[in-house]
């Protein structure tokens, strides 16, 4: 078994690690264990290049370096601690059971960025667990995380899978892999918690002064830095959340060790992309109530942002009552925030440029005629998107054959129609406009599957390099792919998916 190195001979990042600057008790050291025939499934090389590594390195060294062997030079191997509400019941200890953040790195643009191993040996958080991945949960984050980002959702990306070349032990004995996260930060809604837990407001104000100076550095002088940070956290969640519902995502798990105080969808465990529209729609098999389904991620980020309030009061006001009542209006004004982003994106959706007090009735009106209809929420919007423009019998028939029936689908067009005389834009401005927010192309559940049991199965990794390449072009018409288009068969449906562990 090839042993892990204290380092590599050549340095492939630049490593600056702030967070473990920050006082011990926010983390353990951690080296990764090593990886028994380590081998290199994907690279990033955008994203490398994007992260100023060097690409010749990795390209030779990324085997023993994604997968913990190698520990580059300037690395600090390390797994955060965090506490969190695990559907509704809190843990006052969770942390990295199964991720090493070897360090940060200042990108190209400016912005500090984490590198982070999932998959690469136990911690002192794992809990009894073997802090290993499977291969297809590490494939299931990749592709996803990608497509978010092709999407234009904030989200935590991938920058390389490797595979162990050894198993591990879940129901089933599965091929091992590490899987390398890039992100904005790790710092979760569970991390306050942690310190709050412990009555440890020292911990607290450390934590929140770093996260201010980290991502909302224009803070900083304000008269009450930390209740701003409260609004701009709520801001961001309000506006990812938004951004979830427009294209159809259903995280899966939010609780709030899953919830980043940077704005970046995080941890793509059971998450889906939604096939025929169902507000109540559940996949992840362990959400046995449904408190995370589609329609209820609103709310359920208001409730997150709730208990990340509790932590911080200590700091917003002296006077426990005082910051109590400062802080409820932040997190009662994050439903209108919410309200905003959300209209905002569903007017955009449907073509409208104009504002009109109908549009919400004009907007629910849809979604219920697909629900009703059993429409494919993606199809959907896409073929509206051509109907804008070819305003024909081909494109309309196109757009109602998406639903079961479609007497309710042409009362619905009739009424789109009529909305769209009063709009100042052409048709075909709003049909481009549309195109651009409507995807041709999501990370469908069945489609991921496939390619996870190709790989898995016969190590045939073709269909996963096949669907990554369609994904990171999900605006574009392509009439060679229309088949990634296509919601599935009735014997491909997905109905249920597995978080990583």
């Amino acid at each position: 078994m090839t042993q892990p190195l204290e380092q590599s001979a050549s340095a492939p990042f630049s490593f600056d690690n702030s967070y473990a600057r920050l006082p011990q008790n926010f983390f353990a050291r951690q080296t990764p264990s090593s990886a028994a025939e380590p081998w290199l499934i994907k690279l990033n090389e955008p994203l490398a290049q994007e992260l100023g590594l060097d690409i010749e390195v990795l390209r030779r060294d990324g085997a023993a370096i994604f997968s913990g062997n190698l520990v580059p030079e300037g690395a600090d191997p390390l797994a955060m601690a965090y506490a969190g509400h695990q559907f509704g019941n809190f843990v006052p200890q969770l942390g990295d059971g199964r991720a090493i953040l070897l360090g940060e790195v200042i990108d190209k643009n400016g912005r500090r960025r984490d590198i982070q191993l999932k998959g690469a040996g136990a911690t002192p958080f794992s809990r009894r667990g073997d802090g290993r991945a499977a291969l297809g949960p590490v494939l299931r984050e990749y592709i996803v995380s990608e497509a978010m980002h092709a999407l234009g959702v904030p989200a935590t990306r991938a920058l390389a899978a490797v595979s162990t070349g050894q198993p591990v032990y879940r129901e089933q004995i599965l091929p091992g892999a590490v899987f390398t996260r890039v992100a904005a930060s790790h710092i979760r809604v569970g991390t306050f918690q942690f310190f709050a837990a412990r009555g440890d407001t020292d911990g607290i104000r450390a934590l929140a002064d770093y996260v201010i100076d980290r991502h909302y550095p224009d803070l900083r002088d304000g008269a009450n830095p930390y209740i701003a940070l409260l609004e701009a956290i709520a801001e961001r969640q309000a506006a990812l959340i938004a951004k979830w519902l427009h294209v159809g995502f259903i995280h899966g798990v939010m609780n709030t060790d899953n919830m980043t105080v940077s704005g970046e969808t995080i941890d793509f465990g059971p998450c889906a992309f939604m096939d025929a529209y169902d507000p109540g729609t559940v996949f992840s098999s362990i959400d046995q109530n449904g408190r995370y389904a589609y329609a209820s991620q609103p709310g359920i980020g208001q409730w997150n942002l709730a208990r990340l309030g509790e932590t911080l009061l200590p700091l917003i006001d002296a006077d426990q009552d005082k910051a109590v009542e400062i802080a409820n209006v932040v997190i009662k004004d994050y439903g209108e925030r919410f309200q905003l982003h959300w209209m905002r994106g569903m007017r955009e959706k449907i073509g409208l440029a104009d504002v009109e007090d109908d549009d919400l009735s004009l907007i629910q009106s849809l979604l219920s005629t697909m629900q009703a209809g059993q429409a494919d929420f993606t199809l959907t919007f896409r073929r509206l998107s051509y109907l804008a423009a070819e305003d024909g019998a081909e494109a309309e028939d196109a757009f109602l054959t998406t639903f079961s029936d479609s007497t309710a689908a042409k009362e619905w067009l009739a009424r789109w129609r009529e909305r769209l005389t009063r709009e100042t834009t052409s048709a075909a401005e709003r049909s481009v406009a549309m195109l651009g927010v409507n995807p041709a192309f999501i990370p469908r559940n069945h489609r991921i599957e496939q390619a996870i049991a190709a790989a898995v199965e016969d190590a045939d990794f073709s269909l996963f390099e096949a669907l990554l390449d369609v994904l990171s072009r999900p605006y574009e018409d392509h009439a060679e792919l229309t088949a990634y288009m296509q919601p599935p068969k009735p014997e491909e449906r997905v109905l249920q998916t597995f978080c990583g562990t």
